[in-house]
């Protein structure tokens, strides 16, 4: 499913390094042009944030119109984790991100059998469509009675 684009700014990928990632090519131009990277770019885990955000946004509207229409909704999650987490090319001030989710598999939970997991394959491609972030992802759904 599509979470949407969204394009960095070097202030926000500033903002999120002092606060959380603070190494120098994330917190300055010039200090990132003399890195391996080039060029100011952000964390992998403002990356990750990015992506966490689009998917809350994504189901937060779904929710509200699955309500709209009367069609009743149950409440997602926890997760018990995720696998695989990848920042496989940097993300760049400036680039434009293209944030998806891909439900793979749906089991019922061994352990709480009135839960079904559901694993997704997410990520984030640049404007070039580049993958740039990449994980496997599963969440608690509680089972509908039949």
């Amino acid at each position: 499913m599509d979470l949407g684009r969204r394009t960095v700014t070097a202030e926000e990928i500033v903002a999120f390094a002092k606060k959380y990632d603070p190494q120098a090519f994330h917190l300055s131009d010039e200090a990132a042009r003399k890195s391996h990277f080039g060029g100011l770019c952000a964390s992998g885990w403002h990356t990750t944030a990015l992506w966490i955000r689009a998917y809350v946004d994504y189901w937060v509207a779904e929710d509200a119109r699955l309500h709209a229409a009367g069609i009743p909704v149950v409440a997602m999650g926890p997760s018990p984790g995720i696998e695989d987490l990848s920042w496989t090319k940097p993300v760049y001030a400036g680039d434009t991100l293209s944030l998806s989710s891909r439900i793979v598999d749906k089991r019922i939970s061994r352990s709480r059998p009135d839960f079904g997991i559901l694993t997704s394959e997410n990520g984030a491609e640049n404007q070039d469509g580049t993958p740039v972030m990449r994980f496997t992802g599963r969440i608690f759904l509680p089972l509908r009675p039949v």
